[in-house]
C-alpha cells in the first residue's frame, strides 16, 4: 500500500525526534567524559570541534547522497551510526579515540539533520501546507527526552553506560517502525517534479551567487543564534554543575529546561509568525534570548538560571525559520542555493561554535563565554532590526 503524505508526516516527525534524541543525549555526558579524560575547558572544547567538524563535513555531501539514493535510505543508516556510536561516548578512555569517536557520531547527525529536513520539505511540498515548525518542534522534544532520560535512568540505578544502551535501542526502534512509511525515491522524484524550480529561478542561478551579501548576512545571523543551542547543548550541564552547584545526575536539566521552551514555542510557531511580521519575531526574540542568558550568568540561585534558560528558548525558537523564509526569497538566488548556505553556516554556529565558548572559558570563564553569546543575540537584534528585509 503506498505511502500517504499523512503517515510519511508522522513518520517525519519520528525522524526529528529522533534526530533531537540522539544529539541531546550526548549533553548530560559531557561531564562525565570531561572528568574520565581529565580535560580542561580548552581541552573539551577542542573534542566538541571534532564533532561539529563531523557534521559540516557531512552536510553538503548528504544533500548529494539523498538526491542520489533518496533521504529515506540516508536516514536509515546515518541513525544507525548515531545509535551504535552513541554508547561508546561513555566508553571510550583515550582522548584521541574519543574525538574520532564523536568525529563519526557527529558525521551521522549531520547527515540525518539534512536528509529529514529534506525529506520533510518533499512532505510538506506533497501536503501543500506549512508543517516544518511542528517537525523542528519534535526535534526539541527530542531534546528533552534526551536531556533528562539519561540522568533518571541513573537515577533508577542503571549505570550510564546501560542507560545509553536504552537509548540507542529506543532510537533503532522509533527508527525501524515508522521507516516504511517515509517517501521512497519514486515518490520523492514525484513530489519534486511537481514542485521543480521555474526558469526564472534557473536563470538566475551562477556559482558564486551564494557569496551575495544578504545569504551571508542571514547566514551570520544563523550562526548567532545556531551558536546558543550548542551552547546550551555542550556547556549547559556543566554550567550548572561548576557554577551553580547542582548534582551531575540532574545536570541536564538545564538543557531540558531550554528544549521544552523551545519545543512549545516552535509547535506554536507558524502561528506566531503569520500574526506577527518577521522582523518582530526577530527583534524580540533575540532580546528575551539575551536577557536569558544574563539572568542565567548573574543569578546565584539554580531555579533562576533554569528560568534564564527557558527565557533563552522562547526568544530563540522561531528566529531562524524567518532567516530561513527570507533567504528563500533572495532575488536573483534560487531557495535551492541560498538555503543550504544559510543552514551550513547556521549549523557551523551550532556545532563548531562550542569550541569557541571552550576557549573563551578557559582563558576567562563560562560566565564570560555565556555573555559573548549574549552579546552576539544583542547584535542580531540591532543589526536586523535597522536593516531593510524582504520578509
Amino acid at each position: 500500500m503506498p505511502t500517504t503524505a499523512l503517515q510519511a508526516k508522522k513518520a517525519t516527525q519520528a525522524i526529528f525526534l529522533v534526530c533531537g534524541l540522539g544529539i541531546s543525549s550526548w549533553a548530560p555526558m559531557v561531564p562525565y567524559a570531561k572528568d574520565r579524560l581529565g580535560l580542561n575547558n580548552a581541552d573539551l572544547g577542542l573534542l566538541l570541534l571534532l564533532l561539529g567538524a563531523g557534521a559540516i563535513a557531512m552536510m553538503p555531501v548528504s544533500g548529494f547522497i539523498a538526491h542520489r539514493y533518496g533521504s529515506r535510505i540516508v536516514i536509515k543508516y546515518a541513525a544507525l551510526i548515531v545509535a551504535v556510536t552513541l554508547p561508546l561516548l561513555l566508553l571510550i578512555s583515550s582522548p584521541i579515540l574519543m574525538g574520532l569517536a564523536l568525529f563519526i557520531f557527529g558525521s551521522g547527525v549531520g547527515v540525518v539533520d539534512v536528509a529529514m529536513n529534506a525529506h520533510g520539505v518533499q512532505v510538506q511540498n506533497d501536503l501543500e501546507k506549512p508543517i516544518m515548525s511542528s517537525l523542528h518542534g519534535l526535534f526539541s522534544v527530542g531534546g528533552l527526552l534526551g536531556s533528562l532520560g539519561l540522568g533518571f535512568l541513573m537515577k533508577f540505578g542503571l549505570s550510564p553506560i546501560t542507560a545509553a544502551t536504552c537509548i540507542s535501542l529506543s532510537i533503532v526502534l522509533i527508527l525501524f517502525w515508522n521507516y516504511r512509511f517515509l517517501f521512497d525515491m519514486r515518490k520523492e522524484k514525484e513530489v519534486i517534479a511537481r514542485f521543480a524550480e521555474t526558469p526564472s529561478e534557473k536563470a538566475g542561478t551562477n556559482k558564486l551567487s551564494w557569496l551575495k551579501g544578504t545569504v551571508l548576512f542571514l547566514g551570520f545571523m544563523c550562526f548567532s543564534v545556531f551558536l546558543s543551542e550548542g551552547a546550551m547543548l555542550d556547556w549547559s550541564a556543566i554550567f550548572l554543575r561548576d557554577n551553580k552547584g547542582i548534582n551531575p545526575e540532574l545536570a541536564g536539566m538545564g538543557y531540558a529546561a531550554f528544549s521544552v521552551a523551545m519545543a512549545v514555542m516552535r509547535l506554536l510557531g507558524d502561528k506566531i509568525v503569520a500574526r506577527l511580521n518577521g522582523k518582530t519575531v526577530v527583534v524580540a526574540g533575540s532580546l528575551i534570548a539575551a536577557a536569558g542568558l544574563f539572568i542565567a550568568i548573574f543569578s546565584p540561585w539554580i531555579a533562576t538560571a533554569l528560568l534564564g534558560f527557558v527565557l533563552l528558548g522562547i526568544g530563540a525558537a522561531n528566529i531562524v525559520p524567518v532567516f530561513f523564509s527570507e533567504g528563500g526569497r533572495v532575488k536573483g538566488i534560487p531557495a535551492t542555493i541560498a538555503i543550504p548556505v544559510i543552514s551550513t553556516m547556521g549549523y557551523a554556529g551550532q556545532l563548531a561554535g562550542p569550541a569557541l565558548l571552550g576557549f573563551i572559558a578557559f582563558q576567562f570563564s563560562l560566565n564570560a563565554a555565556f555573555a559573548f553569546i549574549a552579546a552576539l543575540l544583542l547584535l542580531v537584534a540591532i543589526t536586523y532590526g535597522l536593516r531593510r528585509t524582504s520578509a
